[in-house]
């Protein structure tokens, strides 16, 4: 072990000792030796384990764990303090701009875990809430840890779209007048991206030759038919290359591994037409079956929906009527009422629902009960004022962790609608969870269950459910489920949403905006939901305001019965 990793050892121990509160003598007194062992001229392991306990700057300590170090190749501390800090803590020492002092509060008092909640929690302005967090210091973190995720290779679609048609544009131009076509991951949208993969008749050494530049890409791996690219931006793009099958080539790397291989087994003989032909339509007219978007390629049974002609239109983006789910800032969103409302009038929505959060979440700034008042008495001003448009009296309301609403009837009973969701305690078994979701879904005044499993994707795996037990007691209850369009979460997963329609559950596309930007992601919770075929009666915010109202209504009288 050289000078450098015993160095690291050190600096770790005294930053974790500081995130954990311990002996703040001693951790500064690691933090000394790391920086006076990384000056030394010498290798520790080349001298002798006496001369260490004489070496300026290293204290008897120090030098005992030196010599552990040296002979063990572990620093027991050191271990054993890291199996006491999530993971996700420790990683957070990698974002620039946050020392142990920030991580320790980040941890402790937000109760943020990962580096991808702490990203979600500047999103929704929850940082500058905290003692030594302003907005300036809240926007660094968000910055530096965009830079850090360019860096890991993985990517939410979302941000793979902001720089797709630019990457697409720049390849067409250099590839011209040869097509290129996007495929697999992408075009399918999937939730996640790891690579960006494009169909090309050329060959391995024509696309070398056009990926030439000043500062050309770094070559990552290459075979007889594809080859990888990764970008300064740290998104990777894949060529499938060739010069003849064009159309087959889009089409097998467009599915799933599954897909590809049901259709084969059903349509061996099919005919993939001529290399002139650049739309794989074709190739289900030539299997005569009905076409099926790439989107929808993910799954076996799409197959026999399509054999049957049974794939139904799905819910586009203009779709959506209403915008349900958004906070302003008399919470934790960035945007006054008045302002959501008429950025949602211009955006062509015929309402808003209001749904700040709930008492509970302190951390957000949440309305008790007085403040709810004042809120409701505003919002009835402004529907004065704005009428046709309507903004719905709503409310976040924490599932608390015996699975009642932080609120009671009589407060419940003030609002349009309310919107049940968990944002605490998020480490659960299956069992608690189920017990805590089914209690809620089963108050008489939930109206929707929000982001049903917490999840925060590459983030947070979210606590564990039976989908299909939830999708039930929905069913049961009355109770619709959203589909959160943030980018981060996407949850209900569309994998449930064909469930949930047989049982005659409604999902919600819902945005959780924060800012009036935020109505822009209401367009990725579309995408998630067409891959599970959601059609446009199925969800509740592509309801127009007159059959959004009778719908509450309706919910009302349930309540009276």
């Amino acid at each position: 072990m050289n000078n450098s990793q015993i160095a690291d050892c050190f600096s770790l121990l005294a930053k974790l000792m500081e995130i954990h509160g311990e002996n703040s003598f001693k951790a500064k007194s690691y933090a000394a030796a790391a920086f006076n062992i990384e000056k030394l001229p010498m290798q520790l392991s080349e001298m002798d384990k006496a001369e260490l306990f004489l070496l300026k700057g290293i204290g008897e300590s120090s030098a005992k764990k030196i010599i552990e170090l040296l002979e063990t190749g572990e620093l027991s501390s050191l271990k054993d303090i890291i199996l006491k800090t999530p993971n996700g803590v420790v990683e957070m020492l990698n974002i620039k701009g946050i020392g142990p002092k920030k991580i320790s509060v980040i941890w402790k008092e937000m109760g943020i875990e990962t580096i991808g909640e702490l990203l979600y929690a500047c999103k929704e302005n929850r940082l500058k809430l905290y003692k030594g967090f302003g907005e300036k210091t809240q926007k660094s973190v968000e910055e530096n840890i965009e830079f850090y995720f360019q860096n890991q290779g993985i990517f939410l679609f979302a941000q793979t779209e902001t720089v797709f048609s630019q990457i697409k544009g720049y390849l067409e131009k250099i590839f011209f007048p040869q097509v290129i076509n996007e495929t697999g991951a992408y075009r399918r949208h999937q939730l996640t991206i790891d690579e960006i993969e494009f169909v090309v008749n050329v060959s391995n050494d024509v696309v070398k030759q056009k990926m030439q530049s000043a500062n050309p890409p770094a070559l990552l791996d290459e075979s007889e038919t594809s080859i990888a690219y990764k970008l300064m931006n740290g998104l990777k793009i894949r060529f499938y290359t060739g010069t003849q099958s064009f159309t087959k080539r889009l089409f097998t790397t467009t599915g799933s591994a599954i897909f590809n291989e049901t259709f084969n087994n059903n349509y061996s003989d099919t005919v993939y037409t001529d290399d002139n032909i650049t739309d794989d339509s074709i190739i289900f007219k030539n299997a005569g079956i009905q076409y099926i978007e790439p989107y929808l390629r993910e799954t076996a049974d799409i197959i026999d929906k399509a054999k049957a002609f049974a794939i139904p239109d799905v819910i586009q983006p203009t779709d959506i009527k209403g915008i349900i789910h958004s906070h302003s800032t008399w919470s934790d969103g960035s945007n006054t009422v008045e302002e959501m409302a008429k950025a949602a009038i211009e955006k062509g929505f015929e309402y808003l629902v209001l749904s700040d959060h709930s008492k509970s979440a302190f951390y957000a700034n949440g309305l008790d009960e007085e403040r709810i008042k004042q809120q409701h008495r505003q919002i009835d001003e402004f529907n004065a004022r704005l009428a046709p448009f309507k903004i719905f009296k709503s409310i976040e309301s924490d599932i608390l962790y015996d699975g009642n609403l932080d609120y009671s009837n009589s407060i419940l009973s003030t609002f349009d609608l309310v919107i049940a969701s968990v944002h605490s305690i998020l480490k659960m078994t299956e069992e608690k969870a189920m017990q805590r979701l089914i209690t809620a879904i089963e108050n008489p005044y939930t109206t929707i269950l929000g982001h049903p499993t917490g999840r925060l994707l590459l983030s947070r795996k979210g606590y564990p459910i039976n989908h299909t037990k939830i999708i039930d007691a929905c069913a049961a209850n009355n109770v619709v489920i959203e589909l959160n369009a943030n980018p981060n979460r996407l949850d209900i997963d569309w994998q449930f949403i064909e469930y949930a329609l047989k049982k005659n559950v409604l999902i919600s596309i819902n945005p959780d905006a924060h800012t009036i930007e935020g109505y822009d992601d209401i367009r990725y919770g579309v995408l998630a939901a067409q891959k599970g075929m959601l059609t446009v009666k199925d969800n509740l915010s592509s309801f127009g305001l007159k059959e959004f109202e009778a719908f509450l209504r309706n919910k009302k009288t349930d309540l009276m019965i």
